[in-house]
């Protein structure tokens, strides 16, 4: 198992030379197949000893997979969401690790495109196409002063030396391995800003301190901040987001629910060729194979169905994104108002959320399902087949499902629309 000081060698990300630029959506996943093919191997060994995916990252940014939701007024792809959600499942289904880590970058880049300023999106779009990772400086651990994951006490302050940005964060996904950490901070006048520092910043450490049961190689752990010198130009102001209709928020939760559909799909492929390959039959079935116990067989399409059953509505909360996202580009060719109103925000928070129940629920089943189809035998240390439940029940807890349902029903119900952020 890889050790921390083993890690601070390689506290750094490598820089990045000839990142392709992926050019449409087909290219995009075709690439995601690609990266996919290459990692899935050695996924389980990764999980095993915790070996952190420095190589692998490398390999992600030189394919291009990293900007490919870049504007094409920019230079990027700009791919449909319904390919963003397609690129995610791809990937996870054969390491959902490597999933995760990029998650916080699409989001972020999600937060740049509606609040960034022409010269911000310039500058960061293009370091993106360069292949540079953004990482995460996630909520902080829960205090007197961050009850909840919205609330923060890490500030940035103004100086006479000039700002700086001061505080401890945790669930840090893709933070060791990024170019930058964008960290979510109270400003002076107490509005939350995003600042997006720079990985090798004076004052900004990144502790490899992840130590859950599933997804064990995100190295989702803890950043601190020093009194890091921050340049006004990386300053959001993301303050403008809480009563702004968008995105951002539901494009995150498609990317979460299709990390869940990718686990799904990687726990019901090998429980599948571990059936066929080495499941015996129970004794009162009366065949020879376990692939024609007429039991298993049946439980084996229930499973199917349960999968395509979410991978369809996952789709369907993909079209509506990109539904949106047409009508918002159409409004503002035609007034210069790129905004969706509130009811057609909801609109987009609710399909996602209708499809974040599913691949919860068909991850956590397909995980389970694996060993009662598979047999005793798979239980065995060395298949580590249980990666695939202790990597399901770790992500599937990013955001409850209960308050998906409440949200769903309360939409339905009462008209109510949901609350506005990266949740949601």
């Amino acid at each position: 198992m890889t050790n921390l000081s083993d890690q601070h060698a390689l506290q750094f990300p490598s820089p990045i030379a000839g990142a392709h630029r992926i050019a449409n959506d087909a290219e995009a996943i075709a690439a995601a197949h690609a990266f996919a093919a290459a990692v899935k191997e050695s996924a389980a060994q990764r999980d095993r000893e915790r070996i952190l995916p420095w190589e692998e990252l490398d390999r992600w940014s030189a394919s291009g997979l990293g900007a490919i939701t870049v504007p094409r007024a920019y230079g990027g792809a700009e791919v449909s969401y319904v390919t963003l959600a397609e690129v995610f499942a791809i990937v996870c289904a054969a390491d959902p690790a490597l999933g995760q880590i990029p998650q916080n970058h699409f989001g972020l880049l999600g937060v740049l495109r509606e609040i960034g300023t022409p010269a911000q999106k310039q500058r960061f779009y293009s370091e993106v196409l360069a292949g540079q990772r953004l990482g995460n400086a996630g909520p902080e651990r829960r205090s007197s002063a961050s009850s909840t994951i919205l609330q923060t006490s890490t500030r940035l302050r103004r100086t006479p030396q000039g700002l700086r940005l001061t505080g401890t964060r945790f669930y840090s996904t893709g933070a060791l391995f990024a170019h930058r950490v964008p960290v979510r901070a109270l400003d002076d006048n107490d509005r939350p800003v995003q600042v997006w520092v720079p990985r090798d910043a004076a004052g900004l450490t990144v502790i490899d301190d992840w130590s859950s049961f599933g997804q064990r190689t995100t190295a989702s752990g803890t950043v601190e901040l020093d009194h890091v010198a921050v340049s006004e130009d990386d300053v959001l102001p993301i303050w403008q987001l809480a009563d702004r209709p968008g995105l951002y928020g539901p494009t995150s939760q498609l990317i979460q629910a299709a990390i869940d559909l990718g686990i799904a799909q990687a726990a019901f492929d090998e429980a599948i060729a571990f059936v066929r390959a080495y499941a015996r039959p129970w004794i009162d079935a009366n065949v020879e194979r376990a692939t024609d116990d007429p039991h298993l067989i049946g439980d084996v399409g229930r499973l199917a169905v349960d999968l395509h059953a979410a991978q369809a509505v996952l789709q369907e909360a993909g079209e509506t994104l990109d539904s949106l996202a047409a009508f918002t580009a159409q409004t503002a060719a035609v007034d210069g108002t790129p905004e969706l109103d509130g009811d057609l925000s909801a609109q987009a928070s609710v399909a996602v959320a209708e499809a974040k129940v599913l691949t919860t629920e068909v991850a956590l089943k397909a995980a389970e399902k694996l060993f009662e189809f598979a047999g005793s035998s798979a239980t065995r240390a060395r298949h580590n087949l249980d990666r695939h439940w202790r990597n399901a029940r770790t992500h599937t807890l990013h955001d409850p499902v209960r308050w998906k349902l409440h949200l769903i029903g309360n939409y339905f119900l009462n008209g109510a629309l949901p609350a506005r952020h990266s949740w949601n």
